[in-house]
């Protein structure tokens, strides 16, 4: 073999160790680290995941939280207030807020068809009044419906975010007698289970209970517990002018509403009614959510008073009236 040869081959023989050891050194800087034994592993970022304060809201379980709607003077909704522009009291003694926001977040509803006997005439209207409700949902929303008579309460459609409604709750005559109490209970426990914080129960109904092993204060104690508001629709005599003024169902819906923070619609039907359902989505979305500790550490099972002001005089501000404390276990 020639020396230039012999030269020639020596200098394949070297360039082709370099690109070994360039290819080892690529090699080491694309590999991660060896784990090492019981070496706990990162977890990954979630895509476009929520700085910490724009994350669910928790609270302990002595904290109290309340939902609350903020208008005008002529109705429309008032967001960009801050802590400083509320006043809050439980019982007359001034409550300090220690978490607020305002945000745009799904809401679950259970929508609870009352088909006792007193309704037979008036199921079309209480059947479109669901079907308006449940057309108002947007992505994200969650609705179940529930039926109440003789001595039942059904889920007759789970929670989902379909707006249909099930063809079983147009082919159900009324009958029966009005568990309305047992009805609340059992959707504010069911509603109480949701991750969501915005609760509410579209109540339909005359109002006359005559049924349930619950009373009037479990229902709000429950409804109370889950932190659910509820929008009752009068069904009653009175809302159809066959009635007293003062019917006792119409009362009993009012109450419901009132004490929870919801809202009472005294028309039976028409674009009034239409429109009503409209303005509780939206502001079923639209809400302010504040966390409160109490100052009232007594584990006592009593009913708190809450008033929730804007130090504004002109706005308005709807929530729940109050809440049963605790009651501490007997040893």
């Amino acid at each position: 073999m020639c020396t230039q040869s012999r030269r020639l081959i020596a200098l394949s023989h070297a360039v082709l160790m370099v690109i070994g050891l360039l290819s080892v050194a690529t090699f080491s800087q694309e590999q991660p680290p060896a784990k090492k034994k019981n070496q706990p592993t990162a977890t990954p970022a979630k895509e476009n995941e929520a700085p910490e304060e724009e994350q669910v809201l928790r609270v302990g379980t002595t904290q109290i939280v309340l939902n609350a709607i903020v208008t005008d003077g002529l109705e429309h909704h008032v967001a960009g207030l801050k802590p400083e522009h509320f006043n809050l009291f439980e019982d007359q003694a001034p409550q300090t807020i220690i978490s607020f926001g305002m945000e745009q977040v799904p809401f679950v509803a259970a929508i609870l068809l009352d088909l006792s006997g007193s309704m037979g005439n008036k199921m079309s209207l209480a059947r479109a009044a669901c079907a308006r409700f449940a057309d108002g949902i947007r992505v994200g929303d969650s609705i179940g419906i529930y039926s109440f008579s003789k001595d039942k309460v059904k889920l007759m459609q789970d929670f989902s975010e379909v707006k249909d409604i099930d063809p079983i709750v147009w082919d159900t005559d009324p009958d029966g007698e009005t568990p309305l109490y047992d009805a609340i209970v059992t959707a504010s426990e069911a509603l109480g289970k949701r991750e969501e914080q915005r609760r509410a129960i579209l109540l339909i109904s005359d109002g006359a209970d005559t049924k349930s092993k619950a009373t009037f204060e479990k229902a709000i104690r429950a409804a109370s517990l889950a932190n659910v508001m509820i929008y009752a629709v009068d069904m009653s005599e009175a809302a159809f002018g066959r009635g007293p003024a003062k019917d006792n169902g119409s009362t009993m819906l009012k109450d419901f509403a009132l004490k929870t923070g919801g809202r009472f619609f005294p028309s039976p039907g028409g674009s009034q009614l239409r429109d009503a359902f409209v303005e509780a989505v939206d502001e079923l979305r639209n809400q302010y959510t504040l966390v409160y500790e109490s100052t009232n550490d007594k584990q006592d099972g009593k009913w708190r008073a809450i008033q929730l002001t804007a130090k504004n005089p002109t706005l308005k501000v709807r929530t729940r009236q109050g809440y049963y404390a605790t009651k501490a276990e007997k040893k």
